[in-house]
């Protein structure tokens, strides 16, 4: 297993490795924002709450939570919604894996096509970052439950430049921003035509 890089800050990667939950909030906040910042979101969180605690984060009052997410600064550039969606997450979380965040790809020794599905039943969570995240733990965490890289698609392929999976240091995040941007072009030029 190598040592998380995403958000390109020793603590706040730190934090990523050892708490389960701050990986996935970090991929529900990576949307709309670069990578990086959005995996940074969590330590911001820890900082303000003084840990990371799903059921202190489920139970929070909503208009507090919101102040504690867009305080500069802020979790993402969308601080109040992701807010919204950070507790859903959470009280989500609470009610189907009792605050257990592991469960998800531990419970019942699930294949890689049921860890995806439950994925892909969080809040914020659709199929591509349902996808990215089994990929993330595949390739990076050691979690690879039967039929992981098929389930995860293209981005369980080995030797990509996808996704947050696929970022290890410094130059392979740049590497995986300049495919999202080919891919973008690609798909506006498609489009165009």
């Amino acid at each position: 297993m190598t040592s998380l890089c995403i958000a390109q800050d020793p603590d706040a990667d730190a934090l990523l490795e050892r708490e389960p939950l701050a990986l996935l909030i970090g991929m529900l906040l990576d949307q709309q924002i670069q990578m990086e910042i959005a995996f940074k979101g969590p330590q911001k969180l820890h900082e303000r709450l003084g840990g990371l605690d799903v059921r202190v984060i489920a139970d929070y009052d909503p208009d507090e939570f919101a102040t504690l997410a867009t305080t500069p600064p802020a979790i993402h550039r969308y601080g109040g919604s992701m807010a919204k969606r950070v507790q859903a997450l959470c009280q989500y979380l609470v009610e189907n894996y009792d605050g257990d965040v592991e469960a998800i790809w531990t419970r019942d020794k699930p294949t890689g096509a049921e860890v995806l599905r439950r994925l892909k039943a969080l809040p914020g969570y659709g199929e591509q970052k349902a996808k990215i995240f089994l990929a993330l733990l595949g390739k990076q965490r050691g979690v690879q439950p039967y039929g992981w890289r098929k389930a995860a698609g293209d981005y369980g392929r080995a030797n990509t430049r996808l996704s947050a999976a696929d970022v290890v240091d410094a130059s392979s995040l740049i590497e995986v921003r300049n495919t999202k941007k080919a891919n973008k072009a690609a798909a506006r030029a498609a489009s165009a035509g």
